[in-house]
């Protein structure tokens, strides 16, 4: 055997930053094979199945292969899993069985004796199969062979860890399956002793992590083991979950800092409480600042240094993950968290030093490394479209450079003194010499910040390339509210440069911006500053304006109130003695106006009049002020129909009080917080994909693009008001007014002169040549004069008149101008048919112009109801009551002339009359009907004929002498007609009843009774119809669907009378002869008419002439049935009168006849249309051929002696037969 080599020093294949492989055995074996091992190990991807309930990842692998060496085993308490060998292979290609046993088996011994004595378990043996040495050699065994022995003796449980790669370095089938079962096997294994010691790395990391309560726990050594495992996450490019590490580190210290400032600290926070001696910004040009690492593991780290470290590797990560602007937002938090840690730290610990402008200094040069660091990992086109994400920056590098500035005595106008020159060496020194990575950059931050810091003309130049481009970004996102507040600070650097001109601009743009959001002191300081630069500009009307509002402002203390309005005094008195033209300014800073109280409360005046106008005013002055007058301008108007305006009508149309109050100004913001919409909240929850836990829970404002957007002004807030001041003939004035601070109350007197509406517009005070005007005041204010001749209305106290009984009118009297006089009366004169009530007793009741403008009183009038004949055609249909008119005169003492007042009563019946027969006696019914609201008494009712009948008498059938009828309803009155000789053809009769309201108790006077006259014509009783309906033969009862018999039977009850004597009576040889047309009808559907229904006869006029007439019909329903209607009409023949026009009144309705040329006398219904027809056939049919004419019987001449009559009809039986069988 060979003697064995001299140990030669691990060789690295690949680069550290992988998970490591050992190798053992033939090295040149490998060596030959590691370039294609390399390649293929990480190209296909394996699943990452963690535990925890982690998600699983899919993870390319990689491998740092060196030779193996019993130095490389990890040792005991050795957390360092960068350096640990996760697997150990063992390489060779031995075939003969001789060199096995002589060498290859020893050096496996051996190797597996090292593994198990430092209790590694992860290891493989690899046996390259190469066919060219098998021909070669002839004493060799099969493959099998030596794979077996090396089972047997090394894999005993364990077979699958000796794995065959047969001819590795060629390019067949064979070679390629066995590369990947190769692999796949080297994966496994990788993946498994990855996994098992990466655990067990955790564990041990969760059992340090939870004794960081105990007394000598540091948080450094616990940084550097989770450090570790971030390395090694980064190693298997999990940058994600090594960003994880790192913000939980980060999450850790931040939550120590803050217990530690509640008081609540842990000793080894003491170590980071050390004077910052050292402020030269975050470094994220290295992947790692092996530096600043080294500090923290040796526990002598600052709290900047660890911050600085601690992001700068979560810089590196986000870059890798292609996040860089989350690099800008995580910068800008850390920026600030640092700044307030270290004063908390600061305040904690009096020995815990930071030299001014040392975290000034520190925030700069990280604001632009940060800038810098994006810069050089994106394009400019991704830089402009992400400026939202880095402006955050710039505005903080301009702030801290401008802190700077004020603090090395860079902005001061002398320049910086010796003072200042030491703090700028001072600051410059903690800056250290500039790192080699930037040394050739020629705008890094360093050289940047030293170049700024190296004179006032540099400083000026770096300052203001900053702010405006600052402004510029925020004005291309649109956040103009941010872009105003960098401009306010642009302008304090101009003011403290003496350049006011430059610097008004920007204040008035940031001024705006905290107006329209409501900024209460930010508005106090901005306008102080605005002030100092108008008064230097020269801005006097300007000037004044604001001095006013500071003034008045509440968030200065009272020196400075006073001074402000001492300002405004002085330049009053200045040009006092040299009057010159009015500076006008704003009401709402000075004074407001709290209310208005006119006298006479209603601000009505007649003209000649006085009014007084008393205003609250509340002056927000810090000192009285003299004011040499306070006026009001009146805009004077004259409106169409002006003169009719009375004054009850400009009094119902005021105040009850005459106090108008105005809204209090609370706050000089235009826009209040009640103006802003309500904010709409949700709830926001965030589950784990994994096992859906609860992890996030917040509220998300829905609406926050409505509250955060940009509050639009027309114009400038603080620009000058503008307010013209008017000039008229109304002014009211009060002079030598001395408003004190608070609640002052002026007097306004005026004298109205002309009639018409007088507005209060604008309300003015002059202090010297200055005016503070409110130029509109709202709510709308105004007073009336008028001028109103003396005015009578009358207007019943009920809702309306009724005719007949007693009921109050009142009269009232607008005066006017003229005063009433004791003994004052109103004469009235009134038409016979009203008669007037009066009372001795009843006198005028005269109120003032705060109840009404009026003089009133009371009378009692009575309409008296007229003949029926003189209103009846006022009655209208439905329940509207007839009305009538009466005028009434009355004589006024104010006046020559008589006023006529019309007084509409009315009517509170409606009656109506109806004939009534049975058989040939007669009755007349009358029906009242009360209309009105109120219920009546109804006594003596009387009905006589007015005409010249003698034998003609009318017996009452109402046996109650008093009735009460109630509103809407009805009474009925009948009375039956009696004669012995030959009736009268018409009936002429008045009909009478005394009326009382219900309620009254006893009236002072008779009232005279209610008449109605009507007219009964053709009253006698010529025919009597009668219908009778007979079952089937054989059946003793109609059925339904069955045809049953009717019979009409037409009855004369008289002989020839002077009724019938009109064009269709016909003179035969002995007797007359009427033609009649007969109609059956079943209105209600009860009955089927089979056959004819209608049909005209020839009727003898003769009494107890008969005509029968028979038709068929069929009942449609069972039980009692009211027998089919028989309906008659007077048969009229046609004459050439009416050949152009026919009396549609003597057609029946839906009916047309169709006449034949030559007529019998016995026509049939064959001649008459059935109903429904239209008549436009009847006649096409017929064009130009004569058509009959029917006119319908008065009701009293054809009684219907079968009404009433209902017949019994039973169901048709059911013929089906039912068989049912019993057993």
């Amino acid at each position: 055997m060979d003697a064995p080599e001299e140990p030669v020093p691990p060789v690295i294949y690949t680069m550290e930053n992988k998970p490591i492989v050992t190798c053992a055995g033939d090295q040149n074996l490998f060596t030959s094979i590691y370039p294609t091992l390399s390649q293929q190990l990480p190209r296909e991807p394996m699943e990452w199945r963690r535990s925890y309930g982690r998600a699983p990842k899919m993870i390319h692998l990689e491998s740092n292969f060196v030779q193996f060496k019993e130095e490389l085993l990890p040792k005991e308490g050795n957390k360092a899993l960068l350096t640990f060998p996760f697997l150990h292979i063992y390489w060779t290609e031995c075939c003969d069985t001789e060199v096995y046993k002589a060498t290859v088996k020893d050096d496996l011994t051996k190797w597996q004796n090292v593994l198990k004595a430092h209790s590694s378990v992860d290891w493989l043996i690899v046996v390259v199969e190469n066919d060219a040495k098998k021909r070669n050699k002839t004493n060799i065994l099969p493959r099998t062979s030596i794979v077996d022995k090396i089972r047997n003796d090394f894999c005993n449980k364990q077979s699958d860890r000796c794995v065959v790669l047969s001819d590795p370095l060629k390019d067949s089938s064979r070679t390629q399956e066995s590369w990947n079962a190769f692999l796949t096997k080297l994966r496994t294994l990788l993946l498994m002793s990855f996994t098992k010691n990466l655990g067990k790395f955790e564990d041990d990391m969760r059992t340090l992590r939870e004794k960081r309560t105990e007394p000598g726990w540091s948080f450094c050594d616990y940084f550097m083991v989770q450090e570790e495992l971030a390395f090694v996450f980064e190693m298997l490019q999990q940058f994600e979950d090594a960003l994880v590490q790192y913000d939980e580190l980060d999450a850790l210290f931040s939550q120590y800092v803050v217990n530690f400032g509640a008081g609540d600290g842990a000793n080894w926070l003491t170590f980071f409480c050390q004077p910052v001696k050292s402020w030269n910004g975050l470094i994220l040009r290295k992947p790692i600042d092996m530096e600043k690492r080294g500090l923290i593991q040796r526990q002598e780290a600052t709290l900047l240094d660890l911050r600085s470290y601690l992001f700068s590797r979560q810089c590196t990560l986000l870059l890798f993950l292609q996040r860089p602007w989350e690099v800008a937002q995580r910068a800008l938090e850390l920026l600030h968290s640092c700044v307030q840690e270290l004063k908390l730290l600061e305040f904690c610990r009096d020995w815990v030093s930071v030299p001014p402008g040392a975290l000034d200094c520190w925030v700069f040069l990280s604001c632009l490394e940060v800038l810098q660091r994006i810069e050089g990992c994106c394009d400019r086109a991704q830089i402009d479209s992400n400026i939202a994400h880095t402006v955050g920056l710039w505005s903080y590098a301009t702030e801290k450079l401008k802190s700077l500035g004020y603090l090395c005595g860079l902005v001061s106008e002398q320049g910086p003194n010796s003072e200042d020159l030491n703090r700028t060496v001072d600051l410059l020194a903690g800056l250290g010499a500039e790192r080699p990575e930037t040394a050739n950059t020629a705008q890094s931050p360093y050289k940047k910040l030293k170049e700024a810091l190296s004179s006032v003309e540099a400083f000026e130049k770096h300052y203001l390339d900053l702010s405006h481009a600052t402004i510029e970004m925020y004005t291309s996102i649109g956040r103009i509210r941010s872009a105003k507040f960098v401009g306010k600070d642009l302008a304090e650097f101009y003011m403290r440069k003496k350049s006011p001109q430059k610097a008004e601009i920007y204040l008035q743009g940031a001024l705006k911006n905290y107006l329209a959001e409501g900024w209460a002191l930010p508005i106090t300081h901005t306008r102080k500053q605005l002030a100092e630069c108008q008064k230097h500009l020269g801005q006097i009307e300007n000037y004044l304006q604001t001095s006013s509002l500071l003034a008045s402002d509440r968030h200065l203390t009272g020196n400075e109130r006073e001074y402000f309005c001492r300002e405004i005094l002085s330049f009053a008195s200045q040009q006092a003695d040299s009057p010159g033209h009015k500076i006008v300014l704003p009401m709402h800073p000075f004074a407001q106006l709290r209310d208005l109280h006119f006298t006479p409360s209603n601000a009505v005046v007649h003209v000649g009049g006085v009014l007084s106008v008393e205003i609250t005013v509340c002056s927000q002055m810090p000192v009285p002020v003299h004011a040499e007058q306070i006026a009001i301008n009146v805009h004077f108007s004259i409106e169409k129909n002006n003169y009719r305006k009375t004054a009850e009508w400009l009094t119902k149309h005021k105040t009850a009080n005459g106090i108008v109050s105005f809204p209090a100004e609370t706050s000089p913001f235009p826009t209040s917080q009640n103006s802003l919409p309500a904010l709409e909240l949700c709830e926001m929850f965030e589950r784990s994909p994994s096992d859906n836990s609860l992890h996030t829970t917040g509220i998300i404002c829905k609406n926050v693009h409505v509250l955060l957007r940009k509050q639009e002004s027309g114009a400038s807030l603080e620009a000058p008001s503008g307010a013209a001041l008017e000039s008229g003939a109304h002014v009211l004035k009060c002079t030598a007014v001395t408003l004190e601070p608070g609640p002052n109350a002026i007097t306004f007197r005026t004298q109205a002169k002309e009639p018409g509406t007088y507005t209060l517009r604008q309300l003015c005070a002059s202090v010297g040549p200055v005016w503070f005007v409110l130029p509109h005041i709202y709510p709308l204010v105004q007073y009336d004069v008028y001028s109103q001749e003396p005015q009578l209305h009358v207007e019943p106290l009920a809702d309306s008149l009724l005719a007949g009984i007693p009921q109050k009118v009142k009269f009232t009297v607008t005066t006017g101008h003229y005063t009433v006089k004791n003994g004052d009366s109103l004469q009235l004169s009134n038409v016979e048919a009203m008669l007037i009530l009066g009372h001795e007793e009843n006198r005028a009741v005269i109120y003032s112009n705060m109840r009404a403008p009026a003089t009133g009183g009371e009378s009692t009038m009575l309409g008296m109801t007229e003949p029926h004949g003189k209103h009846k055609d006022t009655q209208k249909a439905g329940h509207c009551m007839a009305t009538m008119d009466h005028k009434v005169s009355i004589d006024c003492p104010w006046s020559i002339y008589s006023t006529v007042i019309s007084l509409t009563f009315s009517m509170p019946f409606r009656t109506t009359h109806s004939l009534l027969s049975s058989g040939t006696r007669k009755y007349v019914q009358v029906c009242v009907q009360n209309l009105s609201e109120l219920d009546f008494q109804l006594s003596d009712s009387h009905l006589v004929d007015t005409g010249d009948s003698t034998d003609l008498r009318l017996v009452p059938l109402n046996t109650e002498s008093e009735q009460r009828i109630h509103s809407r309803q009805a009474v009925f009155f009948v009375w039956e007609l009696k004669w012995t000789q030959e009736p009268p053809r018409s009936l002429h009769c008045r009909f009478s009843v005394g009326f009382s309201p219900a309620s009254e108790e006893r009236l002072s006077v008779s009232l005279k009774p209610y008449t109605y006259e009507f007219q009964v014509d053709n009253f006698l009783t010529l025919y009597s119809v009668r219908a009778e309906i007979s079952p089937p033969p054989g059946t003793e009862l109609c059925k339904t669907g069955s045809l049953c018999s009717l019979e009409v039977s037409i009855t004369r009850l008289s002989d020839l009378s002077d009724a019938d004597k009109d064009e269709a009576l016909t003179e035969r040889e002995d007797y007359f002869s009427t033609k009649l047309m007969y109609e059956v009808v079943d209105n209600s559907s009860n009955w089927a008419v089979c056959g004819k229904s209608s049909g005209v006869i020839s009727m003898p006029v003769a009494a107890r002439a008969t005509h029968r007439v028979r038709m068929e019909v069929m009942p449609l329903f069972a039980g009692y049935l009211p027998l089919p209607d028989v309906r008659l009409f007077k048969y009229l023949p046609h004459h050439s009168a009416h050949s152009s026009q026919l009396d549609a009144d003597s057609w029946i309705e839906n009916d047309s006849l169709s006449v034949d040329k030559h007529v019998d006398d016995q026509l049939d219904s064959g001649s008459v249309q059935s109903r429904g027809s239209t008549r436009s056939v009847a006649s096409s049919e017929h064009k130009g051929l004569p058509m009959p004419r029917l006119r319908a019987l008065p009701p009293g001449q054809a009684f219907n002696a079968s009404a009433g009559t209902q017949v019994l009809v039973i169901p048709s039986q059911d013929d089906h037969v039912l068989e049912v069988s019993v057993t």
